[in-house]
């Protein structure tokens, strides 16, 4: 799987929490419910200062390495943090250097399997922030353009 080496400026994003697993399917269930509730309920448009109409997917406080559980975001980047209330926050993504893949593809079925090449890989990852970009550049839900950001040791 191809990928190249970026250096990424800090990054907020705010959005909805969920502290998962990805132990027996568990952060399938989690993300995909947390996905769905940052739009059926209406929270996506009512993030403020968003900088643009990306989506963001963002994996943080790992509690060791892709094994153990971390916390999933749903949400998007914004100009500042705010702290909306108690289940829709910011976080900040640190700069720093990252490993970029671009995939095409479905949203569920192609990031899945390339998170599944990721954990596979010998990258010397941070498990800091990484996060999915979804571009959001195509109406056919078969053909999104997704950047997968990996936090790697300076």
């Amino acid at each position: 799987m191809k990928y190249e080496i970026v250096k990424l400026e800090e990054k907020v994003v705010t959005g909805i929490r969920i502290k998962t697993t990805n132990q027996d399917g568990k952060a399938m269930q989690d993300i995909g419910k947390t996905w769905k509730k940052l739009f059926a309920d209406g929270i996506y448009e009512n993030i403020p200062n968003k900088v643009n109409g990306k989506t963001i997917g963002l994996y943080t406080e790992y509690e060791g390495d892709y094994t153990k559980p971390y916390t999933f975001i749903a949400g998007a980047e914004v100009s500042t943090k705010v702290q909306i209330s108690e289940e829709i926050e910011s976080i900040i993504i640190p700069k720093g250097k990252y490993a970029k893949f671009v995939i095409i593809g479905d949203v569920q079925n192609s990031v899945g399997k390339s998170w599944q090449e990721i954990w596979n890989m010998n990258l010397k990852r941070k498990y800091t922030c990484d996060f999915e970009e979804y571009q959001n550049n195509s109406e056919d839900m078969q053909k999104q353009e997704i950047h997968i950001y990996i936090a790697l040791d300076e």
